[in-house]
């Protein structure tokens, strides 16, 4: 073995570049920062490792404006059961009050708000409703509730129902529920209201859901008086099919139903899923109309209910928005409104309610974000000529009416699923954070050959540079001082040295510090640093 012919070179410290450059994952360093070789060639792999690493940064930058926008996509796709819950259906008689329930309290109250009536034409009106006038002396209540007229005065399911089978099972008027809508008092087949069970089915194709027979009851209907927009032309029956998180807005979502035909629906199935904020704009809080911190200032969608309440649902926010705009405006709601506030008078109808709604539904008062989960039904509609003639005399004789009667006020709706299959409509994340995690480490690995563990390398290094050579700073800078004084003070007792003469051991007084300091030398400067040693 060969002697060393001198002693051992240092170590370099750990942050010296090149330590870090020959040990460092990242690729090109080595050949950057290494020893030796040509300057050409350093300079060639410095410019390709900057080109790299500038390219990465754009790279990661452009990934990471990407998800930042929070894209998203939707997919669709159909799905099968074995079983599926069968939707509410509600029912509406297109008349809203019938003529034989009308009194001349009635006409008083609500004939100038819902009828259009003057108080001149109430006796006349009366006679067209073959009703007696008003005897001499009448007196109107006190008070009037719209909401009892339109309970008292509407159609009722009773005398309409005609027959009801679900499933091949008889139902009846005990399997609706009372609703009310802007047409007045509607009815609401597996409702689910009050925890009741909701009705199911196993099987699609007809006669495997809801089958009902309707009188639509014309003789009923109140005289064409005058065109106003309340005014109804038609004759029939307002059909909704929902579902039961969200209420019936039938008089815009519904559809008709004929007397003298059989209306088939088929139905499918629809399961919509959107995404919150910020990928998308959906909201899933519970509302309450009567809640409203804010009394003034744009209208926005209702603010989260204090306490309990049904699930969100757009049209259940566009109901309660409108509660909260009309009691605002007029201290009262309408009849087939949400909230506690007090139903409007008949006056309050005419001259506030109806003219604030109709103002905010023109100007599109109410903002409401979809909801994240919603299941809505698409129809497909067929009819046909009901009833035949030898039907027509036999319904005839079962409910002791004319034929003719039955063929102008009866009809049938017969409501199925088209198959048990049903389709999903779901919005997704178009970007993951997983996703960009996985860009951003195969730009790294493409480019510099570096992955997390490198990252990490690098910021050891850092704290490495920090410790030697900021914390190092002032460390030498520290003990340089130190070294200073000492040098200082061993200066100045090595130049002002003077020979002791020998003392006796006597016992000799004490003296002062200060004294000992002038016997050994005049300088104030050696007295001082004597006497600090």
């Amino acid at each position: 073995m060969k002697p060393r012919s001198g002693p051992e070179e240092a170590q370099p410290p750990a942050s010296d570049i090149r330590v870090f450059a020959s040990s460092c994952s990242m690729h090109g360093l080595g050949h950057v920062f290494g020893p030796g070789g040509p300057m050409a060639r350093r300079g060639l792999w410095t410019a390709a490792v900057l080109l790299a690493l500038a390219t990465l940064l754009y790279q990661v930058a452009g990934r990471v404006r990407y998800y930042g926008e929070f894209h998203h996509e939707t997919a669709l796709e159909e799905r099968e059961s074995r079983r599926l819950t069968f939707p509410a259906v509600t029912l509406c008689n297109i008349n809203p009050l019938r003529r034989s329930r009308l009194t001349p309290n009635d006409l008083h109250w609500a004939g100038p708000a819902l009828l259009g009536l003057e108080p001149a034409e109430h006796a006349a009106y009366l006679r067209a409703l073959g009703r007696p006038p008003a005897p001499p002396g009448f007196m109107p209540s006190p008070t009037f509730d719209v909401a009892r007229l339109y309970a008292r005065a509407g159609h009722a399911l009773e005398d309409m129902l005609l027959a009801c089978r679900y499933r091949g099972w008889p139902c009846g008027p005990e399997n609706f529920t009372t609703v009310f809508t802007r047409m007045g008092q509607c009815y609401t087949f597996n409702s689910g209201a009050e925890g009741a069970e909701l009705l199911t089915t196993p099987r699609g194709g007809a006669g495997n859901g809801l089958q009902v027979m309707l009188d639509v009851q014309q003789d009923e209907y109140l005289p064409m008086w005058r065109d106003t927009e309340e005014t109804p032309f038609e004759v029939g029956i307002r059909v909704q099919i929902h579902s039961q998180e969200e209420p019936p807005l039938i008089d815009q979502l519904g559809f008709g139903a004929a007397p003298g035909y059989q209306t088939f629906v088929s139905c499918q199935k629809q399961q919509l899923s959107f995404l919150p904020p910020p990928w998308g704009d959906c909201s899933s809080v519970s509302l309450d109309p009567d809640f409203e911190p804010e009394p003034s200032g744009p209208l926005g969608a209702p603010s989260p209910s204090p306490g309990p309440s049904p699930p969100y649902s757009l049209i259940g926010c566009r109901l309660a928005c409108e509660s909260r705009y009309v009691a605002r405006k007029c201290g009262c709601r309408m009849m087939h409104m949400p909230g506690g506030a007090p139903v409007c008078s008949p006056h309050q109808y005419k001259d506030c309610a109806h003219p604030a709604l109709d103002a905010m539904l023109r100007k599109d008062a109410c903002t409401c974000p979809n909801p994240c989960a919603s299941t809505r039904y698409a129809k497909e509609l067929s009819m046909v000529r009901m009833p035949s003639r030898a039907a027509a005399r036999y319904l005839a004789r079962k409910h002791n009416r004319s034929e003719a009667y039955i063929v102008e006020n009866v009809l049938m709706l017969d409501i199925f699923f088209e198959a048990l299959n049903y389709e999903t409509v779901e919005q997704k994340k178009a970007y993951e954070m997983s996703e960009l995690l996985g860009d951003i480490g195969g730009q790294m690995g493409l480019f510099v050959g570096a992955s997390l563990l490198t990252v990490l390398e690098i910021l050891d290094y850092l704290c490495e540079v920090f410790w030697d050579r900021v914390l190092g700073y002032f460390w030498n800078r520290k003990r340089s001082q130190r070294h200073s004084s000492a040098n200082l003070l061993q200066e100045g007792l090595g130049s002002h040295r003077t020979p002791v003469p020998h003392l006796s051991l006597g016992p000799r007084p004490p003296t002062p510090p200060c004294a000992v300091t002038k016997t050994l030398s005049s300088s104030q400067r050696t007295c001082y640093l004597v006497t600090r040693l």
